[in-house]
């Protein structure tokens, strides 16, 4: 682990070089590719602070499995910043409503503004600091689980409509947030999952593998219900929103969202014999994880071509995962694993 800390400390510098000389060179390629992979990185601390709050709630032995995890993407909030710092110096190649010739005629111009933008911006970086160290130092955190599940859900929620709705000023859904912040639990879970799935035990896999079908389900089933208002309402604006993202090869990529994002888990994770084979389980929790980033490529990618924003991508997720494997796996965050007696984990069961 020190080795691959040692490499990650000497390739992110790199990558985040040759991000900043392609944004001076081309920026209107450089940032759609940034935000796409910014929005998908931030669901993994923000959903395992979710997920730790509601563990602080309920208990469960799936978050005392899945806690060292949780600490480690609670740990990478420090990358939050230069996440939206480069977006904010974007802005203005990303987000129409900055332009004023395409201000007029938004209703929504009193929200779409950069002063107000700037603030809720710097609200969010607060919020998640203050329950970044809340979750960490686990001090009376039933206590503040209640409020900080809500403030976390209005934070996360408007921060998505922040970052990819209003890149179409005219898209409006009262549902985008929360199945942006569906899918960032989601995301951690899985992330949980393949970080510490394959020492749990078989009946506590089995926990896990149900937790991850139920939440895939939800999440599934919110985006769905978003769908089907848009097309069964036949409303022209939010219409007009997916018509890029279903046609061509976005198109296709819609369908590989709906496949292997939804049927494939449900069907493998729906049998009972397949819950209790850790590769299936941990197969599935990294295949989601995967579709959770495509979908924030196919959210904010469509209409820049692929090849302008190919390498900038790949640099993209070359710094945040290896600024992630330092920040997440230094000495001090992970907590050892102690599995139950036998007869408390039957009892339990």
């Amino acid at each position: 682990m020190n080795r691959v800390r040692s490499m990650a400390i000497m390739v992110a510098p790199v990558a985040l070089v040759g991000l900043v000389a392609d944004a001076v060179l081309m920026p209107a390629a450089v940032f759609p590719a940034w935000l796409a992979v910014a929005a998908a990185w931030l669901g993994w601390p923000l959903g395992s602070m979710a997920l730790m709050l509601v563990h602080a709630l309920t208990g469960g032995r799936w978050g005392e499995i899945l806690h060292p995890a949780l600490r480690a993407g609670i740990a990478t909030l420090p990358l939050g910043l230069p996440a939206l710092g480069g977006i904010i110096w974007g802005a203005r190649y990303l987000y129409p409503w900055l332009h004023p010739d395409r201000m007029a005629g938004l209703a929504n111009g009193f929200y779409l503004n950069m002063p107000a933008a700037l603030a809720r911006v710097a609200i969010y970086g607060v919020a998640w600091g203050a329950l970044g160290l809340i979750c960490l130092r686990r001090r009376d955190l039933a206590r503040a689980a209640p409020a900080g599940l809500i403030v976390l859900g209005f934070t996360s929620g408007f921060a998505a409509i922040d970052l990819t709705e209003s890149l179409d000023p005219h898209f409006s859904s009262s549902a985008y947030g929360l199945v942006a912040s569906a899918g960032a639990v989601l995301l951690a879970f899985a992330v949980g999952i393949m970080c510490e799935g394959w020492r749990a035990r078989p009946l506590e896999l089995k926990d896990l593998a149900r937790l991850l079908l139920g939440l895939t389900v939800l999440w599934a089933y919110l985006d769905f219900m978003q769908f089907l208002i848009v097309w069964q309402s036949n409303l022209p604006v939010e219409a007009a929103w997916y018509g890029p993202r279903l046609r061509g090869g976005w198109g296709r990529v819609a369908l590989s969202i709906v496949g292997l994002h939804v049927v494939l888990p449900f069907g493998l994770l729906a049998l009972r014999p397949l819950q209790g084979l850790r590769p299936v389980v941990v197969g599935v929790a990294g295949l989601l994880v995967g579709m959770e980033v495509l979908r924030n490529f196919w959210l904010v990618l469509p209409g820049w071509p692929w090849a302008q924003v190919a390498l900038p991508i790949v640099l993209s997720l070359v710094f945040f995962g290896s600024s992630s494997v330092f920040l997440a796996f230094r000495p001090g965050i992970q907590v050892p694993y102690a599995p139950w007696p036998r007869e408390r984990r039957d009892a339990h069961v």
